[in-house]
């Protein structure tokens, strides 16, 4: 583990340090930021705000399901309850981002909804940091809490929150990759990672 830390510090990469709960709490504030985006912005503005907010919930949900809850079921006493309870929350999130894909970005039902699908997700944010990734951190080792954040990084770098260069818009980027393809590359990637260290505690 310790060359992997050293060659992504030596590649530049600001969160190399990051652990994995320090990563996600990291990412909420990201989707926070976007939310606020979309919220205050209009025309195309808004819906590439929008597009970007998407791809990283989707990314990040995926992310989560994959590496964070699996581990945690076992991790600590009582985490298949916690993990349940977060699957919930993030599932009714779900229903209400496919109701707001669909519709216009300019429609005047858009931000109310918008601001329903905020609350819930700020809502199941703090509830994975207080009861999920609180208790990762105090029951998981540093090289696993480690090896779970290098698979998040590279689910992470599959939703550039900004536009890639030569992109016109974070709608251009969409037609890159649609959704369900995402999560596909996404599983792929995090799993690449995962099965190459899978006994970081060894």
């Amino acid at each position: 583990m310790k060359d992997v830390q050293d060659d992504e510090k030596q590649a530049g990469d600001p969160a190399a340090g990051e652990d994995v709960v320090a990563l996600l709490v990291r990412q909420h504030g990201q989707i926070h930021s976007l939310f606020d985006e979309v919220r205050l912005s209009d025309g195309e503005d808004r819906k590439d705000a929008f597009d970007r907010l998407v791809r990283l919930l989707a990314v990040h949900e995926t992310a989560e399901e994959e590496v964070v809850h699996p581990y945690a079921r076992g991790a600590f006493d009582g985490g298949d309850d916690v993990v349940q309870e977060r699957l919930a929350e993030e599932n009714a999130a779900k229903e209400m981002l496919t109701s707001l894909e669909g519709m216009d970005t300019s429609d005047p039902k858009f931000m109310p909804m918008l601001l329903s699908l905020r609350d819930a997700v700020l809502v199941h944010a703090r509830a994975e940091e207080r009861y999920e990734f609180a208790l990762l951190r105090r029951t998981s080792s540093p090289a696993r809490l480690m090896t779970m954040a290098k698979a998040v990084r590279a689910a992470e770098k599959m939703a550039p929150t900004h536009p890639h260069p030569g992109a016109e818009s974070a709608s251009a980027n969409m037609m890159l990759g649609p959704m369900a393809a995402l999560v596909d590359r996404t599983r792929d990637a995090i799993r690449g990672v995962m099965d190459k260290d899978s006994d970081p505690d060894a």
